[in-house]
């Protein structure tokens, strides 16, 4: 399982959580519903980082989206077990090895599918996914499957490029949406410009765009530090672009 350093660094947010966590299918999901009218059959999952759901940060951006009129559900398919926040810090004795052999996506999977079955029967028949780092392979394979109707990954990873995007162009039919940055080594220049050449210039009908934040690194969509104000213009920029993508074709 791939990841860089910066999977694993970055800066807590501030802020009061609103959502509610709710047990679907048995798994936890922190659970983000509009305060006004929202379409009740469509819903966005939201597949966070390597800290997972228990994040404040990933809870806040859940928060936003249902501001936003989103109904959303963060899994967590780490089961309790996140790299804790405090693993950022520099100096910390966090096993991250021990801690990824726990939770490939092998052990994760299976989270995602169940909550999806749950939310189905419920009564959702439409759904989004918005992929941060370690959650993006998910919101791929989902689209390749065309489980899900639009694609959102940002600064993702463990991605093979090209075949996975090649597979994604050939077979999906969800929309895609890459909010990409300057400094990645899990989706470099070199991948950005892939990605370009597999889906841009009309040559996946379905629909593609790719944002890109200078000035930011790998993680700035969720633990950027907002004191820098290129930093603040990338999370604010991702957030704002994956909204209008959910309300275009979700």
């Amino acid at each position: 399982m791939s990841f860089c350093d910066d999977c694993f660094k970055g800066v807590t947010h501030e802020g009061t959580p609103k959502g509610k966590w709710e047990k679907i299918d048995g798994i936890d999901c922190y659970v983000g519903t509009p305060s006004v009218d929202y379409p009740k059959d469509k819903a966005l999952l939201f597949l966070p980082d390597v800290f997972g759901m228990q994040l404040i940060n990933n809870k806040l951006l859940v928060d936003d989206f249902a501001a936003n009129g989103i109904l959303t559900f963060g899994l967590d398919y780490f089961f309790g077990e996140p790299i804790p926040a405090d693993a950022m810090q520099s100096g910390s004795a966090f096993d991250r090895d021990a801690w990824k052999e726990k939770h490939g996506y092998e052990h994760t999977r299976p989270a995602v599918d169940a909550v999806i079955a749950a939310l189905k029967e419920k009564g959702i028949k439409a759904f989004g996914t918005t992929g941060y780092c370690f959650g993006a392979p998910f919101a791929v394979s989902l689209a390749i499957e065309n489980v899900t109707k639009a694609t959102i990954v940002s600064h993702p990873s463990r991605l093979k490029v090209p075949e996975d995007l090649e597979k994604y162009r050939s077979v999906s039919k969800a929309p895609l949406l890459i909010n990409s940055c300057e400094e990645d080594a899990m989706f470099p220049a070199e991948a950005q410009a892939k990605a370009d050449e597999i889906f841009g210039n009309g040559k996946f009908a379905p629909g593609y765009k790719r944002e890109y934040f200078p000035g930011c690194r790998h993680g700035f969509a969720v633990r950027g530090d907002m004191s820098d104000p290129r930093v603040k213009a990338g999370k604010e920029g991702a957030f704002k672009s994956t909204v209008e993508w959910i309300k275009m074709y979700l």
